[in-house]
């Protein structure tokens, strides 16, 4: 990963990110150099519902093929689907190793 200044196309969605931020949508947005892009979403909830993916499937729908996943951090304890590439993912998961 690093940090760089936003492809054309970057600087839409970066707008777009800006304006979710008031609706508490995509908590981050990661790319790597070859464009392929991970959007993250934090609840603070044990549960999780269609509508919390909203932020997500939309930078999904402006990215096509460079969107690689969509991913919900929630306190729950399942992995879940919620589409093609999005998925709900226990926060506890990030310190698990398997």
């Amino acid at each position: 990963m690093r940090c760089r200044k936003p492809k054309a196309k970057r600087a839409q969605i970066e707008k777009q990110t800006a304006a979710d931020r008031k609706s508490g949508a995509r908590d981050a947005v990661l790319e790597n150099r070859r464009g392929q892009v991970v959007g993250i979403e934090v609840k603070a909830s044990s549960t999780v519902k269609a509508d919390d993916f909203g932020g997500l499937r939309r930078l999904g729908d402006r990215l096509g093929d460079d969107f690689i996943v969509g991913v919900v951090l929630y306190t729950g304890t399942a992995t879940l689907p919620f589409g093609p590439k999005l998925r709900a993912v226990p926060v506890s998961a990030l310190w698990q190793v398997g």
